[in-house]
């Protein structure tokens, strides 16, 4: 059995910081081929679709699309607060490296 990827409540209070639910908006998560690693997250404020798988908490919502979903088995939507600045990170187990920005990544 696969596990969903999963969102930490940081990510969801980061979320309701910036209203996105107010917007009817959510955290599109998707893996789209390219980077210097060969795939790269996309991560956005979009409007759910039909088919997305749709992750839940504190009144917003995080969002992976159907062929995104294989890709991010496991993985940890996360927010993170750093020196160089604040952004969505993925911890993903399906990772075999990544890049040193943490937006690319090869399986």
């Amino acid at each position: 059995m696969q596990l969903p990827p999963s969102v930490t409540e940081r990510a969801f209070a980061r979320l309701a910081e910036i209203g996105a639910a107010d917007q009817g908006q959510a955290l599109r998560v998707a893996v789209e081929g390219g980077g210097c690693s060969g795939f790269q997250y996309d991560i956005r404020l979009d409007n759910p679709a039909e088919d997305d798988l749709v992750l839940e908490g504190n009144g917003q919502k995080v969002v992976v699309d159907a062929i995104s979903l294989p890709f991010l088995t496991g993985a940890v939507i996360d927010f993170a607060e750093e020196i160089i600045g604040a952004r969505f990170v993925i911890d993903n187990p399906n990772a075999a490296s990544s890049c040193g920005c943490g937006t690319s990544f090869s399986i």
